[in-house]
């Protein structure tokens, strides 16, 4: 993992940094600086990754937070003493169509992706705003921009924050704050190998190959690749990148 000194002295805020992309995009900033905070439900998935992060060098504190409750996020950010990067990473996935999915997971999720990031922003962004700005990365997704199938409220949710991405950055580009998103293909998490354990016992290895093959270049991501994409948008070296949406897909989006 790089170890640079470029977020020396910056204060970074990752959202579910427990596991998966939000735990490498956490290292990462440590690893080059950052005092990270990571709100994160789960506190032992968050002290796995400080530990790991401490392991290294890094500095990275767990704050207990459930995005989709505004006081429990309100309480989190009122702990920090400043804030120059924020990271909405922190959501779920659901399987289904317009017609299977169910009112309550349709909820959760936009409880979770959409709500969640609207509670970062709004009391994140006045931190930035008090300290000259700062840099704000969401995590979106394909879905973001093509129609995947089984996957209404997902799409729904990270259609969301492609949109929301795009207004924070309209609005507050005179205000030294840039606001961006990634959208990855799929990446290969332990949720991927949770959801293929789960609905496909025993075709593990089949099911994964054709997810894999679903990306032109072969294969899923890594997190660690989104997370090197993740800290360049948090960097001073992206310093004139605001308002844009990064595909992050392995060609996927070149089949569409």
């Amino acid at each position: 993992m790089p170890s640079t000194d470029r977020f020396i002295g910056k204060v970074a805020v990752v959202t579910g940094g427990g596991s998966g992309i939000g735990r490498a995009v956490t290292l990462r900033l440590a690893a080059e600086g950052a005092d990270v905070h990571v709100l994160e439900l789960s506190m032992e998935a968050g002290e796995e990754t400080a530990s790991l992060a401490h392991s290294r060098g890094g500095s990275v504190r767990i704050l207990p937070a459930d995005v989709a409750d505004a006081l429990s996020v309100k309480t989190a950010f009122a702990a920090l003493p400043r804030l120059d990067i924020l990271v909405n990473n922190a959501g779920v996935a659901h399987v289904g169509t317009a017609v299977s999915t169910l009112p309550e997971d349709f909820e959760r999720l936009y409880g979770i992706n959409v709500r969640g990031v609207y509670h970062c922003l709004h009391f994140g962004i006045p931190l930035m705003l008090k300290h000259a700005g700062g840099s704000i990365v969401n995590l979106a997704s394909v879905a973001s921009k093509v129609a995947l199938p089984d996957r209404f409220a997902y799409g729904m949710t990270k259609g969301a924050v492609l949109a929301m991405t795009l207004s924070a950055a309209r609005d507050f580009v005179g205000e030294g704050i840039r606001c961006n998103c990634v959208c990855p293909a799929r990446v290969h998490t332990p949720f991927v190998d949770g959801f293929l354990a789960k609905n496909y016992s025993g075709k593990e290895a089949e099911m994964f190959a054709r997810l894999s093959a679903a990306q032109p270049i072969g294969r899923m991501g890594t997190p660690e690749e989104i997370a090197s994409l993740v800290a360049f948008l948090c960097s001073d070296e992206a310093s004139f990148i605001t308002g844009s949406a990064y595909d992050i897909d392995g060609g996927f989006t070149l089949l569409r």
